[in-house]
C-alpha cells in the first residue's frame, strides 16, 4: 500500500519549527518578560518558550518556593518588555505546570496558560502574535548566496 503524504500538513510542520525558532530568538536576544504575582510585588524573571493566539508557554529557574507562588494563583500577569521601561501586562490563566531539564542540566519550571483576550493590553500584543506567525510563513533565509557589491 502506497503512503500518501499530505503537503499541507508537512508546510504546516515547517511553518511551526520556524514558528518556535523565531520565538527562541526573539525572545532571548530582543524581549524581557517578567511574571509578577500579587503576592506583596514578587517578580519572577520569566523566559518565554512559546506563544500562539491562545496563550504562552514560559519558564522560571526552579526553585524549591517558586512553585508554591504559582501553584495556587490562578492567574499571573506577564510583563513583556520592548524596552528597558515598555511593556505590555499579559493576563495568563495557568492551565498547567510540569518541571523541565534542559540539555545543559538546568531545571525550570514551565507554566501553560490562556491569555485573558478582554484586556485592553492584549489588543495591542495580538497583531505582535499574528506578525510571529506571518513571518514564520513568509520569512525567507539568507544562505549567503546573494552578493552586495559597492560602488
Amino acid at each position: 500500500m502506497s503512503k500518501v503524504i499530505d503537503f499541507q500538513e508537512k508546510r504546516n510542520e515547517s511553518i511551526e519549527k520556524r514558528k518556535r525558532s523565531f520565538e527562541r530568538v526573539l525572545f532571548t536576544e530582543f524581549l524581557g518578560s517578567y511574571a509578577e504575582i500579587d503576592e506583596n510585588g514578587t517578580k519572577f524573571s520569566v523566559t518565554m518558550v512559546d506563544i500562539s493566539r491562545e496563550g504562552c508557554l514560559f519558564q522560571i529557574p526552579f526553585a524549591s518556593g517558586s512553585l508554591n507562588h504559582f501553584k495556587n494563583t490562578e492567574y499571573v500577569t506577564v510583563r513583556v518588555y520592548f524596552t528597558k521601561d515598555d511593556f505590555l501586562p499579559l493576563s495568563v490563566k495557568i492551565k498547567h505546570f510540569n518541571e523541565y531539564v534542559d540539555e545543559k542540566g538546568d531545571a525550570y519550571l514551565r507554566f501553560g496558560g490562556e491569555f485573558d483576550k478582554n484586556l485592553p493590553s492584549f489588543q495591542a500584543f495580538e497583531p505582535f502574535i499574528e506578525f510571529i506567525y506571518k513571518f514564520a510563513e513568509y520569512s525567507c533565509v539568507d544562505h549567503g548566496e546573494s552578493k552586495v557589491y559597492f560602488l
